[in-house]
């Protein structure tokens, strides 16, 4: 056992434990002086008054297994005697306070612009700056406001909080910038003391980085927006695309396809049907026409609303496991579907998703995951009955039920993608209480 001290180490702290939780599991034991969140390492430091308020929590959670948020945390002595202004850095950035915030939002359910950042921390005082991008620790936006003092009164009331019942949770740190460049006026950043910079770039792909701490984050800020209509003149909603990828294009898309129609092969003839096909594949654009082949029962055409559409489909439905098959999507020979007996036309379907909120849709497109997302629900809808609804489908592991902007909505986990799969394609657009619910992916790995 490592030497007895004021400081405690906790381990398995996930991003969805806040601060908050920290101070709730060890007020009991005495006076908190320092906490330290060290995000990257799931861990964190926290340093009781005194070593014997230390001795006493971990005596105590000897024998009782301290969890937070169903989430076991581990805790010991930590090495250090006292948290020095070194380790509370630790994470590269730390707690000098600074007028520019670092933003890390975690469980992003829903998409997360400018506009909304800037609704979240201008009741703290006069922002003047916000640049968002994408890094591996997540989605990040770096916030500069007028003053120092404003900065650290964000900090102060928005840490460890949900900007949604839920989910989008802010983690946030000062950064060590002195001055934000923006040259662009956009979804992905803002200048709020300029207003007449453009909203696209020229020619060039990407901003210059900003280094925090010696990290560089590359911003996509407004990127090829500019070259888009002309670069993939098929794309039916180029602006809305810009407006999802942020400039870019997700990995492995190349945005130059212009065949709509897609043939799906290795189906299960049995259990498949035309709306079926609709449910899934109208998670990645508008659908046209469907065609199940009388010749070839295990065979469908299916034609998207333009070639963008094909190719998410293709790229993120290739190899997806259905009715227990592994199902082939590629590219058919035919421009189109013609019209006929065997055709189910879809083109003015109220349930087409892509006709409203085209660029949020375009943002959640992704392979089939083991959770699943449900909207439009009954507002006195309960986890059980939503279990319910689903459970034919595959063993449940979790559910979560929870509202955003007064509409009640759903997080299903499944033990497998197949069975996910199953739900969204059999469930989606059914009927729950009267109301007809919606069904999609969720990219979220856990509850």
């Amino acid at each position: 056992m490592t030497e007895p001290s004021k400081v405690i180490h906790v381990r398995n702290v996930g991003h969805e434990i806040s601060e908050n939780d920290l101070l709730q599991l060890f007020q009991p034991f005495g006076v908190i002086t320092k906490l330290v969140m060290l995000r990257a390492k799931n861990q964190a430091l926290l340093q009781m008054q005194d070593i014997p308020s230390a001795i006493n929590a971990l005596q105590f959670y000897t024998n009782v297994q301290p969890s937070i948020r169903g989430r076991n945390v581990y805790v010991q002595f930590s090495s250090h005697q006292e948290l020095t202004t070194v380790d509370q850095n630790a994470q590269g950035r730390g707690d000098e306070p600074n007028r520019i915030l670092l933003v890390t939002i975690h469980h992003m359910l829903y998409p997360i612009t400018v506009e909304v950042l800037h609704q979240v921390f201008s009741p703290y005082g006069f922002v003047e700056k916000i640049v968002t991008f994408q890094k591996s620790a997540g989605f990040q936006a770096l916030i500069q406001y007028q003053s120092r003092q404003s900065a650290i009164s964000a900090r102060t009331s928005l840490q460890g909080r949900n900007i949604y019942d839920g989910c989008c949770q802010l983690d946030i740190q000062f950064s060590n910038l002195d001055e934000l460049q923006v040259n662009y006026n956009n979804e992905r950043s803002r200048d709020f003391t300029n207003p007449n910079l453009p909203s696209e770039q020229k020619g060039r792909s990407s901003q210059p980085g900003y280094g925090d701490a010696g990290s560089m984050y590359a911003l996509q800020a407004g990127g090829a927006r500019a070259g888009v209509p002309v670069a993939f003149p098929q794309m039916g909603n180029s602006a809305a695309i810009a407006a999802a990828f942020g400039g870019g294009l997700p990995p492995g898309i190349s945005g130059t396809n212009d065949r709509c129609t897609v043939l799906v092969s290795n189906l299960n003839p049995d259990k498949i049907d035309e709306d079926k096909l609709f449910n899934l594949f109208s998670l990645y654009g508008n659908i046209l026409r469907i065609k199940l082949l009388r010749n070839k029962p295990d065979h469908a055409l299916v034609e998207m609303g333009d070639g963008f559409q094909a190719e998410l489909a293709v790229h993120f439905l290739k190899g997806a496991a259905l009715f227990g098959k592994r199902l082939e999507v590629n590219f058919s020979k035919h421009p189109s579907i013609t019209q006929g007996a065997d055709t189910h036309d879809y083109m003015n379907s109220n349930l087409n998703r892509f006709n409203r909120n085209a660029a949020k849709n375009y943002r959640y497109c992704c392979s089939p995951t083991k959770m699943i997302h449900l909207s439009s629900l009954p507002q006195d809808a309960t986890e059980e009955e939503i279990a319910k609804h689903l459970e034919e489908h595959g063993p449940i592991v979790n559910t979560k039920v929870f509202e955003m902007n007064g509409k009640k909505q759903a997080l299903v986990l499944f033990e497998n993608e197949e069975q996910a799969t199953e739900a969204l394609v059999c469930k989606h657009a059914s009927s729950l209480a009267g109301s007809v619910i919606r069904i999609s992916f969720s990219q979220l790995q856990e509850i």
